[in-house]
């Protein structure tokens, strides 16, 4: 099975830490947080992977050829030259991702109990264009789904910016969930990005097709996720670590 670990940001919420060290190679429980996520991969069965890279790329390569790729088929997609954004980033990576078969995408900054297998078979069976891994945590922006669990809209609950294609949209009348960083996505969807060029957010490209394309919720009662992107999620992180898997 394929995936892919977006691990290209800057990590500019981490630094000083992410002054001389690439996101992906900041330490929890005394593994990187790639080796975490390559691991879970690896663990779920998914055996061909591809990450990208920007910031203090060969450091990412160095650390991988250092541990022989953890006996994964590991490609990388280099974006040393350009940040080309989560969607961006997923579009770069399609002559990997392109095929007959599904493949899950997963944030390197991100802690979850979440099981991977769980969530790819049932995107699998239901027949959608993506599943996003999703729970009900605090967060500013949260994804709105109806009562078929698809995505319809967006919304930043600091700001009051709404987000949706659809006319009339009534934020209220929805069921409001936090993104996870964890998604399965059928390759039918790069027929569908032809026009999106560049730059671009992958939450962006969802609420702009979701009104013709299923993008459906995935979640359950004991789902945790944790989003490194900070200090205070990374020593949350170091704390609860073995609570989480």
């Amino acid at each position: 099975m394929k995936a892919m670990i977006l691990a290209a940001g800057l990590g500019s919420r981490l630094k000083p830490l992410t002054d001389t060290t690439p996101k992906a190679l900041v330490t929890v429980g005394g593994k990187t947080l790639l080796e975490h996520t390559l691991l879970r991969l690896r663990d779920a069965g998914f055996d061909r992977i591809v990450i990208n890279i920007h910031h203090l790329g060969d450091r990412i390569r160095d650390f991988l050829d250092a541990n022989g790729n953890f006996g994964i088929e590991i490609t990388i997609s280099d974006e040393s030259d350009y940040l080309l954004d989560t969607g961006g980033g997923i579009k770069n990576a399609r002559v990997f991702l392109d095929g007959d078969e599904p493949f899950l995408v997963h944030n390197v900054d991100i802690f979850t109990n979440a099981n991977l297998r769980a969530l790819y078979d049932d995107h699998t069976a239901a027949g959608a264009m993506a599943t996003l891994l999703v729970n009900a945590r605090q967060s500013a922006r949260q994804l709105l789904f109806d009562k078929d669990n698809r995505l319809c809209g967006w919304r930043n609950r600091e700001t009051g910016e709404v987000k949706s294609f659809y006319p009339e949209f009534d934020p209220a009348r929805y069921v409001e969930y936090a993104f996870g960083g964890v998604h399965v996505i059928s390759p039918a969807i790069f027929h569908v990005m032809d026009e999106w060029t560049g730059k671009f957010s992958i939450i962006d490209f969802y609420l702009s097709v979701c009104a013709k394309n299923v993008i459906r919720a995935f979640t359950t009662d004991e789902l945790e996720i944790i989003d490194v992107g900070n200090h205070t999620t990374l020593a949350e992180a170091e704390k609860r670590l073995k609570n989480i898997f």
